[in-house]
């Protein structure tokens, strides 16, 4: 009866942040969309893929070690130690200074290191411009990422939802002025092809940045919180308890994203039809994957308030919901990729080969759905007990001590190409699947002991 109660507030949480997810996602697909239709796609198509894979593969990596404020802030809300909290912010953007200035310096420099690679002249000529617009929208992307954590744990998710929305719009709208250039009587706007669009998504993420401070100012003055009247005082122990938190859970992004990104590398070499059929088989996995990467969260949130607040049961019961509600939605994505696998691929391509290229890889993408979606889940579930180590020591177990070799057996040896890559990723995921659920429902047990742990709630208005 107590996950059944929960299931409503996880929900109420989680269909903002699910709908800020895949408004994210759509952010890029429209920009390869925008890119695709330049005279010369195949080559900004090129640079603008190689940019975003290097450019986020390192931003979400560094920057997800501010992912540990999601621990601090939501056992500090659920405890009403409102004053913690605002502390703890404070300390979030400084440290998102901190890994602003090193994600700049690297990707400054990073032209350099890529012109080494084997790649296309053209392509590499393209990529440095394309890099060098994203990296000046890096302070906006970290302070809204720091600002985001905060709000969620205060509940406020809809400002979320709303600012990743409006924000598509705007990127469209950048977009189509930088991209293929205007020219108006008294303006002309040159067309800076994809190094254009690297300016839209710096733009658009000032954007985002802006909107969501304008929240944040909004919620202070509605709810008294006072975060404007905390006065700064730097705590080292505050710090470095966010640094033990957060650098795991960056390690574990980087994990799971270079792992993809190995693969894509890998099925490269097997011919144009392989890799089509890869990408539209990765594009479907990475959508689905939106809706359990907002529940988890949701759940993390949930759960870090209930144990703020001292209640095991309600911990026990958030955790248990999102994997319910994750796991539900991901078997229904399986049926769908099972039943219409076809379809699906030729609303990507009209091109019977690269069809048949992608169909038993949608086979394998929804054998892994459920798997996927609790993996997911079950890690924001720990995040919210203050556990963000497990999840990397088993994906890098799951994915590069299992999944890789598997996938490389089968792909080489029995030459079965991009289908055993995906057999082996299929593997990973269902032993992390399987492993974290699993770590989640033995921690139950654990609760009170990470309950008397937090400091006892302190009685105030808020």
């Amino acid at each position: 009866m107590s996950i059944r109660r929960e299931i409503r507030p996880m929900l109420h949480l989680a269909l903002p942040l699910i709908l800020a997810e895949i408004g994210w996602m759509f952010m890029g697909i429209v920009d390869t969309i925008m890119v695709g239709h330049l005279p010369d796609s195949a080559v900004s198509l090129g640079a603008a893929a190689l940019g975003q894979v290097l450019y986020h593969t390192l931003a979400f990596g560094i920057g997800g070690v501010l992912l540990g404020l999601d621990t601090v802030l939501s056992q500090a809300f659920g405890a009403k130690r409102i004053d913690d909290a605002n502390r703890s912010f404070q300390h979030g953007l400084l440290l998102g200074l901190y890994v602003t200035v090193i994600l700049m310096v690297v990707i400054a420099v990073m032209p350099f290191g890529i012109g080494l690679l084997h790649t296309d002249p053209q392509v590499l000529a393209r990529t440095g411009p394309f890099l060098n617009a994203l990296n000046w929208g890096t302070p906006a992307l970290f302070l809204w990422l720091v600002v985001r954590r905060y709000l969620q744990a205060f509940n406020h998710v809809r400002s979320i939802a709303f600012t990743l929305v409006t924000a598509n719009l705007i990127n469209i709208a950048f977009n189509w002025l930088f991209i293929y250039g205007h020219h108006w009587r008294f303006l002309t706007i040159p067309a800076w092809g994809v190094t254009g669009s690297g300016w839209a998504t710096m733009l658009s993420r000032c954007y985002q940045a802006a909107i969501m401070l304008g929240f944040l100012v909004h919620y202070q003055r509605k709810h008294n919180y006072g975060l404007f009247q905390t006065k700064w005082r730097y705590e080292a122990a505050r710090m470095k308890q966010l640094l033990t938190l957060g650098a795991p859970i960056g390690a574990q992004i980087f994990v799971e994203i270079s792992i993809f990104g190995a693969v894509t590398a890998i099925i490269s070499t097997f011919g144009a039809l392989q890799l089509a059929g890869h990408q539209i088989a990765l594009d479907c996995a990475s959508f689905t994957f939106m809706v359990p990467m907002a529940i988890s969260t949701a759940a993390s949130v949930r759960v870090g308030q209930a144990i703020g607040r001292r209640d095991a049961s309600g911990a026990r019961a958030s955790g248990w919901a999102a994997l319910l509600l994750s796991g539900s939605f991901m078997l229904f994505a399986s049926c769908v990729f099972i039943a219409i696998p076809g379809l699906i691929a030729r609303g990507f391509s009209p091109n019977p080969e690269v069809i048949a290229a992608a169909v038993p890889l949608m086979f394998i993408v929804a054998i892994f759905q459920l798997f996927d979606g609790l993996q997911m889940t079950a890690t924001g579930a720990l995040r919210g007990t203050g556990n963000t180590t497990i999840g990397l020591y088993v994906h890098l177990a799951a994915y590069w001590v299992i999944g890789l070799p598997v996938g490389l057996f089968f792909g080489f040896h029995h030459h079965l190409g991009a289908v055993g890559l995906w057999t082996g990723l299929c593997c990973g995921l269902i032993v992390a699947g399987i492993t974290l659920t699993t770590i989640w429902a033995r921690t139950i047990a654990k609760l009170p002991a990470i309950i008397a742990r937090i400091p006892e709630p302190l009685i105030t208005n808020h």
